[in-house]
């Protein structure tokens, strides 16, 4: 979980800015970031979470994610399943939050 939470620390924002209007989860995704720096998640869920999301963020995965049309859905179905997993552990104020910060972000 330490490695995958440094990887996502450093590389979160800039996959979202680099993926706005790419990929049906962002909102999910930033959601689900926001869970895992909540201190009230158990640690399992933060697990799942960061895992995914290193995941999305490492350039080197199962379909390269420059392949127009099918680059992502390998992340979609890593994302998607832990999703299914943490989804109770999405509280109203992590969904307000990634709202917030996807507001501000430019396009």
């Amino acid at each position: 979980m330490a490695r995958d939470s440094v990887i996502v620390a450093r590389g979160f924002w800039q996959k979202v800015k680099r993926t706005l209007g790419q990929i049906p989860f962002t909102r999910e995704a930033t959601a689900a970031y926001f869970c895992a720096r909540d201190k009230a998640t158990p640690v399992y869920v933060k697990a799942s979470i960061f895992a995914a999301l290193a995941y999305f963020i490492v350039p080197v995965d199962l379909i390269p994610d420059v392949i127009i049309g099918l680059g992502y859905t390998d992340d979609i179905t890593v994302f998607w399943a832990a999703w299914q997993a943490i989804k109770g552990h999405i509280t109203a104020e992590h969904r307000e939050k990634a709202a917030a910060a996807l507001e501000q972000l430019p396009g």
